[in-house]
This record gives structure tokens, C-alpha cells and sequence, in this order.
């Protein structure tokens, strides 16, 4: 590393000290804490991108965003040139990165890092960095920060785009590393028209009886509902009403977001009984998760919930018929056919009834352990990967085997015969490819191929809930003196440490109709999360309560803590 840099270097930190007695650790959401302490952190991450964009040679992004958290809190996160999270090989490096006591300290671990991993740092080559924020008070500073840490970098460029919903940050990162335009416009273009193309292929019967074709939804007063405001002026075929777009009176994520909607299974913030019967979408505070609801009649305040399983399943369902359209048999004078392999993946916490009625279908359903990364890892394996976890965040992937099968098979059946069914399938599934963003979870997006579907089946939202029945669930947290004294495999439903902890919770199980439940040590706290579900509420209280007991006597301090 030549002496300017290092001086460089030496002096920007100087200017942002650490927090003292704090130790920050990268998780899935990236570093996230009260914004008040993470300027030195934000510098540090600038750092990281333009040091992971001279090493992959291609543009990386750094959102600034807490997502569902309140909204003195904020965070940072690095977008890695697929337009996916930072490479978990990096983490370490970026904990030791935030975590260095002194500009000496960090010079150090970076001179070591930069040799080890071969980075370019002659000055030479060039690196980009696309930044984005969410609507917080604090990320206009902090965002300052995150330039002084690219700049501290030679050769490092920040292009600073603005407000933005992570996703949107996620998706234009991967359009720049694919040559495609990379701007807000085009984002919006690129859904609207593709949402457009869907709702123009609804076949007649359903046009005839058309469900309302409103939905009401709750931007979180959030970036969110900022974006859907834009959004929903350059759309046709659908109405959006916005609440909570973050231009009122209301504080972001208070009492309004997916995250509350979806863990407390009330209405937010803004909606009350005037909305009985409407379909009602609500997002998190970045966008990046998507739950609907309805209000029921008898009722004030509960809400009828349709989470991310129930989103999950009708993606399935409507991309399984359009498969088996364009497969089906009776189309063998084609020599382009593709045995398309779809698969379906979610985690322990999925509802067990979701998970039958997938497995129904006759979907292929594959577990991971907890964490879009798992998911998202999993789901590229397919030829068409769909993954949802409960909370509402999720997308779809499509292999590019197999979009450009599809691609031809589409230019094939105009030939021949266009305006056939199979022709609209293909038309359709190379729509939702274009639709859904394939980076990263996105509310957006989702929210309107979500909204394509119940118009093509012409399904109303309780025709929707009515997929299947949700087996009542219960989610308990004990404290432990150590969390890692449990260890667990099978995508985490079965404990193999401490010994015979697995034995005693399949004893209690085994007590209950439909019973099931797993124990899982906690990423960030001294506690083991304990999920039960039974055919009734009162068994599923009952087993999560008998299991949280148990491991409060395998590892807990004598009591069980809730």
C-alpha cells in the first residue's frame, strides 16, 4: 500500500472515532444500532464497498437503512454485484473493520486484508459505489460518512442516489453489472409495464367479474410508502390507495408496518372498521417485506392476516399452471421442451399447514435454516426457486437456463401460433421474471404480481386466505446462561445438543394432534426461541410452554424466562 494512501487513510479515521464499549457484529440485516453511535461504523463500511468493488472489478452498493426498526435506530449494509447480500466470507472483515480501537488499529487490518485477498490497490483500477437511504432524519449524515470512507480510497467513486427502497438499491446494483440502465425511471418502468403485460393476458371469464380492483396499503410511513405514491400515478389496471406514506403527523414503523401487522395481528395505524372487507397490503419500513390483511366485521381491531406462506403459495400456484400450459402434453411436434425443475423453499417456521398444501400440489418443498441467505442460496439451485419466509419477505428466481429456454419457446409459439394458450403462458412466466425483482425480497414488486394473479383467478382476498387453515402457532423465548450449548441440524427442527433434549421434546410432541415444535438458539442474544403448533391454540400454548420448561431445565437458570 503506497504511504499517500496509508496517510489518507490515517487521517479521514482519525475523524471518526469508535464508539466506546460497543461491539458491532454484520449480520443478514448488515451492522444496525441506535443511529446516534454508527457514524465511525458507516465510514468504516465505505471503506469495505470500495474495497469489495476493486476486488470483484464491478459496481457494489451500500444502503443505509434499519428496515422495521424504530426510527432513532438506523444501519448500513453492503449490495454485492448480484444484487445479493455481501458475501459471508466478508463478515468477518467487516466486524474487525468496525471493531478497530484506533486508525493505526484499522490501517492494519486493512493492509493485511487487501494482501490476503490479492485486492488491486494500485490506484489504478477504479471502483463504484451506488448509495441509497431510507427516509430517516439520520441518514443524511450518516450518508456523508459513508462518501468520506469511499473517498478515503483511491480510485473510489460514490454516486449518491438519493432516497431509495433497499430493494430498488439491490435491483439497480444488478442492472448495472448487467449493462442494463440502472435508475429509478427504469425500476419503474420495468414493473409497471410487466405488471401491465399480466393484467392484458387476464383471460375474458375473469375481466367479466372483475374483483375490486382497489387495494389499500400501508407504506409504514416509510420510503416505501413514498415510492408507491410515484408508482401508483404510472399504472393502469389497478388503484392504489396509500396510507401512512410517511408525509403526516405519524413516526416510521409506529404502530404501522408488515412487521407489526404480521407479529402483533392487529390493524395499523390508519385502519380501523370504515375498512371491513377491503383488501389491505401493508410494508416495512424499507420495503423489503410485503404482508396482506382484512378487517373482519365483527371485529375492531384483529385483522384476518394473510402472511408471506399464504403469498408464497399463490406464487406457486399461479406458476405451476402457467408451466403446466406450456409443457403440456399434446405439444410434442416441439423439439424445445424443458422438464422445468420448480421448487418451493421455506424455514422451520413456515406454518405446517402452508407446508402441506404445497406438498399437495405436488411442489417440490425444500427447508433451510433461518436467514434470507439460506433461502436465497437455495431457491438459485432450481430452474424457478420461490422462497417466503412468514414475515412477508421473499421473491422468486429463475435460472438463466432456463429464461433462455423460454426466451426461445416464446419466439417458437409466435411463429406458429400466436394468441394460443401456450403462448400467453409464455408470455406470462417471462413477465413475472421481469416483474418480481430477482435481488432481493420486494414489496413492490410483489405487491403488484400479487395483485396481476388475484385478477387472473379472480379471487377476492378472502378466496385467497381460504387456501388453507393456519394451525395456531406459538413462539416462546427462554433465557440461558449459553445460548451455543444447543446445536441443532435438519434446517434446525432437531436439536442434537445438549443429549437428550431432542428425545424430551418429541416425548411432548407426541401428546398433542398436529403437534410440532423446535428450539433454536437466538443469532444475537442469550435466549432459545422455542415455535410450537397444534391443532388448537390452547395445545399449542400448552406444548411451547412444556418445551420452554425443558430447556429452562437443560440449560436455563432454574426459571423459565418468557
Amino acid at each position: 500500500m503506497k504511504e499517500e494512501q496509508s496517510s489518507l487513510l490515517l487521517k479521514s479515521s482519525s475523524l471518526f472515532p469508535p464508539p466506546q464499549g460497543v461491539k458491532l457484529s454484520y449480520g443478514t440485516a448488515g451492522f444496525r444500532a441506535d443511529a446516534s453511535i454508527l457514524k465511525s461504523t458507516v465510514y468504516r463500511v465505505g471503506i469495505l464497498a470500495a474495497l469489495r468493488s476493486l476486488k470483484t472489478q464491478s459496481v457494489v452498493g451500500l444502503m443505509i437503512t434499519a428496515s422495521h426498526n424504530k426510527v432513532t435506530d438506523n444501519g448500513v449494509k453492503i449490495v454485492d454485484p448480484s444484487g445479493g447480500m455481501l458475501s459471508q466470507e466478508w463478515e468477518p472483515f467487516a466486524d474487525q473493520l468496525a471493531n478497530a480501537p484506533t486508525p493505526e488499529a484499522l490501517l492494519s487490518i486493512i493492509r493485511e486484508f487487501v494482501e490476503k485477498e490479492k485486492i488491486p490497490f494500485d490506484g489504478v483500477q477504479s471502483a463504484e459505489i451506488l448509495l441509497g437511504r431510507d427516509t430517516r432524519p439520520s441518514g443524511e449524515s450518516l450518508l456523508e460518512a459513508a462518501k468520506q470512507g469511499i473517498s478515503s480510497i483511491f480510485g473510489a467513486i460514490a454516486l449518491d442516489l438519493g432516497i431509495l427502497t433497499t430493494p430498488q438499491l439491490h435491483w439497480m446494483v444488478r442492472a448495472r453489472n448487467k449493462g442494463i440502465t440502472a435508475t429509478e425511471p427504469a425500476y419503474f418502468q420495468q414493473i409497471s409495464s410487466s405488471f401491465r403485460c399480466l393484467i392484458d393476458l387476464i383471460p375474458n371469464g375473469a375481466k367479466i367479474n372483475k374483483p375490486d380492483s382497489t387495494v389499500v396499503v400501508d407504506g409504514a410511513d416509510g420510503v416505501g410508502g413514498e415510492k408507491l405514491e410515484v408508482l401508483k400515478n404510472i399504472l393502469t389496471g389497478l388503484v392504489v390507495e396509500v396510507r401512512n406514506s410517511g408525509k403526516g403527523e405519524g413516526l416510521l414503523n409506529d404502530g404501522v408496518g408488515a412487521d407489526y401487522v404480521q407479529k402483533e395481528k392487529v390493524v395499523p395505524r390508519g385502519f380501523g372498521s370504515h375498512d371491513v372487507g377491503l383488501r389491505c397490503a401493508s410494508l416495512d419500513g424499507d420495503a423489503d417485506r410485503l404482508v396482506y390483511f382484512s378487517v373482519p366485521a365483527d371485529s375492531s381491531s384483529n385483522i384476518d392476516l394473510v402472511d408471506g406462506d399464504k403469498i408464497l403459495s399463490l406464487f406457486a400456484l399461479f406458476i405451476k399452471e402457467q408451466l403446466n400450459i406450456l409443457t403440456k402434453k399434446g405439444n410434442e411436434k416441439s423439439t424445445n421442451n424443458f422438464e422445468a425443475h420448480l421448487g418451493v423453499v421455506q424455514t422451520a417456521y413456515a406454518n405446517g399447514a402452508a407446508t402441506d398444501y404445497l406438498k399437495q400440489l405436488g411442489l417440490e418443498v425444500i427447508f433451510t435454516p433461518t436467514g434470507v441467505k439460506h433461502l436465497h442460496e437455495k431457491a438459485a439451485q432450481f430452474d424457478i426457486g420461490i422462497y417466503f419466509e412468514a414475515n412477508g419477505h421473499g421473491t422468486i428466481l429463475f435460472s438463466e437456463s432456463f429464461l433462455s429456454w423460454l426466451e426461445a419457446r416464446h419466439n417458437e409459439l409466435t411463429s406458429e401460433s400466436e394468441g394460443s394458450e401456450q403462448q400467453k403462458a409464455a408470455v406470462r412466466l417471462l413477465a413475472v421474471s421481469k416483474l418480481i425483482n430477482q435481488a432481493v425480497g420486494d414489496a413492490l414488486s410483489c405487491l403488484l404480481l400479487v395483485e396481476a394473479i388475484l385478477q387472473h383467478m379472480d379471487w377476492s382476498i378472502h378466496k385467497w386466505s381460504e387456501l388453507y387453515q393456519d394451525l395456531p402457532s406459538r413462539q416462546l423465548k427462554v433465557k440461558v446462561v449459553d445460548r451455543t450449548a444447543i446445536v441443532t441440524t435438519n434446517a434446525e427442527t432437531v436439536a442434537v445438543s445438549p443429549p437428550g433434549i431432542q428425545e424430551a421434546i418429541d416425548a411432548e410432541i407426541a401428546k398433542y394432534p398436529k403437534g410440532r415444535c423446535f428450539i433454536r438458539p437466538s443469532g444475537t442474544e442469550d435466549v432459545v426461541r422455542v415455535y410450537a403448533e397444534a391443532a388448537t391454540q390452547e395445545d399449542a400454548d400448552s406444548l411451547a410452554n412444556s418445551v420452554a420448561k425443558l430447556v429452562d431445565r437443560f440449560l436455563g437458570f432454574g426459571s423459565s424466562g418468557q
